[in-house]
């Protein structure tokens, strides 16, 4: 059992039972004698609650052995959050200055403490932390554009300057009025055929793309913070918008290369690790013995296998095309299944470039 916090093991059982959609995404299923797992609203016979066990992702699930449900295919998630949290999204977006309290979210039949689980492990803060980032975020913009602090204090929901300003530093450690300039990097999900991805970039490049399901990304946000000086607010810049595009033209075999600039910082080890990753041609594959090499390290597999697993940009640096020297895929932050899906994904792309080969005919 994950020890990810998930809803009551009652809460859970009525859902599948009752195949309740609302809560795809917040749990899964997995039956011990089909040995599959499962989305609570998967249409399937239901299984006795005595062969049931949850688990808060399918990373989990797949981890302890199960395999994914044909029907319902809880790993095509597409980067959708179930209908109750779009919900919350649309509102925080078209409404950023107006925040949902736990009374009106219980007006909309949900938990308070559901939606704060729900986005505690799916965006790394919880829902009123989110809406929090999300209106400085756009009070952030305003103020760089030079619209009046008050005004902007005011707009964004706040009953005085001195709370605007002291919410306002807890999130972007510095004050309005010496903010004109600040930068800070924003965060957003965009959807895959492997799930949900989430893309982390300042106003000048990407520093992260990251499957959410990982338990490290978390401690990679925190990091990021450090690095850049800044905060991890909700929302969406040019950079995203580009990578978004790229990503979906990636999955679709149309692009072979990403032209979104990147941030990487790290040791200069890591950093000549990372480098190196982007040298290698789309659809081909090296050991982790040449990469080592091509570093100029010589013999250091394992330490170029664990700069190789910290990499924060995930498919863009492509750690996924250095595999063993025997030709087993090796170790992949993502999961090995993901791993498997990049790679045939580049294979059949370059198969289908191939011009077709014309037979030679000889004269009998």
């Amino acid at each position: 059992m994950t020890t990810t916090t998930l809803p009551t093991r009652r809460e859970m059982q009525r859902a599948y039972l009752h195949s309740d959609a609302s809560y795809d995404g917040v749990f899964f299923l997995a039956v011990r004698t089909t040995g599959i797992f499962c989305r609570p609203s998967c249409p399937a016979r239901k299984p006795l609650p005595a062969n049931v066990e949850y688990y808060a992702t399918p990373a989990d699930a797949l981890r302890a052995g199960y395999r994914a449900c044909r029907r319902c295919r809880p790993l095509d998630t597409d980067g959708r959050p179930p209908a109750w949290v779009r919900g919350l999204l649309t509102h925080i977006e078209q409404s950023p200055e107006s925040p949902l309290r736990d009374t009106d979210l219980r007006t909309r039949a949900i938990n308070p403490a559901r939606a704060r689980r729900y986005f505690q492990e799916h965006y790394g803060m919880t829902f009123q932390a989110y809406q929090r980032a999300a209106r400085l975020s756009v009070a952030l913009h305003q103020i760089r554009d030079g619209v009046d602090l008050t005004g902007v204090a005011f707009d964004h929901g706040y009953e005085s300057n001195s709370g605007f300003r002291d919410a306002f530093e807890r999130v972007f450690g510095k004050t309005p009025g010496r903010s004109r300039a600040a930068n800070c990097i924003v965060t957003d999900l965009a959807e895959s055929p492997l799930g949900p991805l989430l893309i982390c970039a300042t106003p000048a490049a990407l520093c992260l793309l990251e499957f959410t399901d990982r338990r490290a990304f978390q401690a990679q946000l925190k990091a990021l913070r450090e690095r850049f000086g800044c905060a991890v607010v909700p929302g969406r810049n040019a950079l995203v918008e580009q990578l978004r595009s790229e990503l979906a033209e990636y999955f679709a075999g149309r692009r072979r290369a990403f032209s979104v600039p990147l941030d990487y910082p790290g040791t200069p080890f890591q950093r000549a690790v990372w480098s190196q990753l982007l040298k290698i041609p789309y659809g081909e594959t090296i050991s982790y013995e040449e990469l080592a090499r091509r570093v100029g390290r010589p013999g250091a597999q394992r330490a170029v296998g664990l700069a190789n697993g910290r990499n924060r940009i995930g498919i863009v640096i492509p750690c996924h095309r250095v595999v063993n020297k025997s030709g087993q895929l090796g170790g992949y932050g993502g999961g090995l299944w993901r791993k498997r899906f990049l790679l045939d994904l580049e294979r059949r792309v370059m198969t289908a470039a191939r011009p077709p080969t014309t037979p030679v005919l000889t004269a009998r």
